[in-house]
């Protein structure tokens, strides 16, 4: 990893250094708020990147949740919904986002949030060895095991994806 005063700003680092989860934060040297970016930039498939998600209900943005899901795949809402117990989602606000993880979108990876959320994997990535992750902002991703997010937030495994050439609403991811 590439050190620089950016790298001491960011509270992953920390959660990391502490034990909180097995992983390894990665700077690149290249700016990566897309999946596309991020996948070039580290050599590998845009199914290795995952995208976290924050949602949060309809009428109480301060109950929000994570869902973690294949940078190449559309999540749906309502399957997010279902798989958390919950009613009424919609996608978070970058405002909301911060509040709720303690980082920006473009960089909110799928561990370390500065409070706890009820999170939901998506299950094609368990049969992946390691994914890649929001690092905390857009210079850093994390590699991490699919197990290891499961065991740190004590996500819901569950298929939170639409179906392939399936047309999804206005304003799901």
């Amino acid at each position: 990893m590439e050190g620089s005063q950016d790298d001491l700003k960011n509270p992953l680092l920390g959660f990391l250094a502490s034990g909180g989860a097995v992983g390894e934060l990665v700077r690149p040297g290249a700016e990566m708020p897309t999946v596309p970016l991020a996948a070039a930039a580290l050599g590998v498939t845009p199914d290795r990147i995952v995208k976290s998600i924050v949602f949060c209900h309809k009428k109480d943005k301060e109950r929000a949740c994570l869902a973690i899901a294949p940078g190449d795949g559309r999540v749906q809402i309502k399957k997010v919904a279902a798989a958390l117990g919950l009613t009424q989602l919609k996608l978070a606000s970058p405002e909301t986002a911060l509040a709720a993880t303690g980082y920006a979108i473009g960089g909110v990876p799928p561990v370390g949030h500065t409070r706890a959320l009820p999170v939901v994997i998506d299950a094609s990535l368990m049969a992946l060895d390691e994914v890649w992750g929001g690092g905390g902002d857009c210079w850093h991703m994390l590699r991490i095991a699919p197990t290891e997010i499961v065991r740190v937030t004590g996500a819901v495994i569950a298929d939170v994806l639409d179906a392939p050439g399936a047309d999804a609403p206005d304003g799901e991811p």
